[in-house]
């Protein structure tokens, strides 16, 4: 086992033979139709100044937490080049390795997502610092969420120029906004990325995720991306039509559903996707898959989306 060998979550992340070998452990096993870079939304930041640990049983840590002007002053801009050279070498090892039997995924963190980490110190159930920032000091948390955004754009041209195909941005945390401030303090910098990466590379496919999203779905759509990821939380006829047809959707299988009965797994599927209709679809759980889901069951799931095919 992999993990016991290497414990540390940012070992495994951070080394490009054990990247390579992650990523393509599901490839191998079930052959889906693309293969995730194996890597963490917060992998940048020690690259920004920003020391961080993945301890078991806890989650990220951020050891510094940022709460003032002269904390995000320290904050550098990332270069990835620089910082992260074993994803550029690991996206281009994935793209021979697949030899274009799948597409190749890169991933970034949204700059709302990476400011609560850091200002919450990691993880949290209710997002008090943040919105304290937020709330009554915007211009701190501005200048934090800009510096992100530049830095993320920088990170998805670095994955497309070694490699990934398309890459999905994890604003995971911004549906603990409300709709007012997810205007304010997430919309314009996912904004800025997808404007940022079309000038330069106007044919990557960008993909969006936040979870929970029900409340703020037509605001993901204007960003521009290309596709909006929906969680099971969503109905997928409801979201295609709040979401219009000039976006593509991907998703939303509960994850749950995987502990179900094949029979009721590929229900499940062909639901989902005769909601989504016969185009710009990409078939897809709702969320990761959970621990403890029977292996048999996954490859079920793959198999019956493989087989399915439009009428036209």
């Amino acid at each position: 086992m992999i993990c016991e060998k290497y414990p540390s979550f940012r070992e495994r992340s951070e080394n490009v033979d054990l990247v390579v070998e992650i990523s393509l452990q599901p490839w191998k096993v079930f052959k889906p139709d693309g293969v995730i870079l194996f890597s963490d939304i917060l992998t940048p930041l020690p690259g920004m100044n920003i020391p961080f640990d993945i301890v078991k049983g806890k989650g990220p840590v951020i050891y510094s937490p940022l709460r003032t002007s002269g904390d995000v002053d320290q904050v550098r801009e990332f270069v990835p080049e620089e910082f992260v050279p074993y994803v550029g070498e690991a996206l281009s090892i994935l793209r021979d390795e697949v030899k274009g039997e799948a597409a190749v995924l890169g991933f970034v963190g949204a700059p709302f997502t990476l400011a609560s980490y850091v200002v919450e110190g990691g993880s949290s159930k209710n997002f008090t610092k943040i919105k304290q920032l937020a709330f009554s000091q915007p211009e701190v948390l501005h200048a934090l969420l800009q510096k992100f955004a530049s830095s993320m754009a920088k990170y998805i041209k670095y994955q497309a120029n070694n490699g990934a195909q398309a890459v999905q941005i994890f604003d995971s945390w911004a549906t603990e906004l409300s709709p007012v401030d997810f205007e304010e303090f997430s919309l314009p910098y996912l904004k800025q990325i997808v404007d940022s990466v079309r000038k330069t590379h106007p044919d990557l496919p960008l993909i969006l995720y936040a979870s929970g999203s029900g409340g703020l779905l037509e605001r993901l759509a204007m960003t521009g991306v290309d596709v909006v990821s929906l969680d099971w939380t969503v109905d997928m006829a409801e979201g295609r039509k709040r979401l219009g047809h000039d976006v593509a959707v991907q998703g939303n299988v509960d994850p749950g559903v995987l502990f179900g009965s094949k029979e009721f797994i590929t229900k499940r599927i062909h639901d989902t996707v005769a909601k989504a209709g016969n185009s710009k679809h990409i078939l897809n759980l709702g969320h990761g898959i959970k621990v403890g889901t029977p292996e048999e069951n996954v490859a079920h799931f793959f198999e019956v989306a493989q087989g399915i095919r439009y009428q036209t």
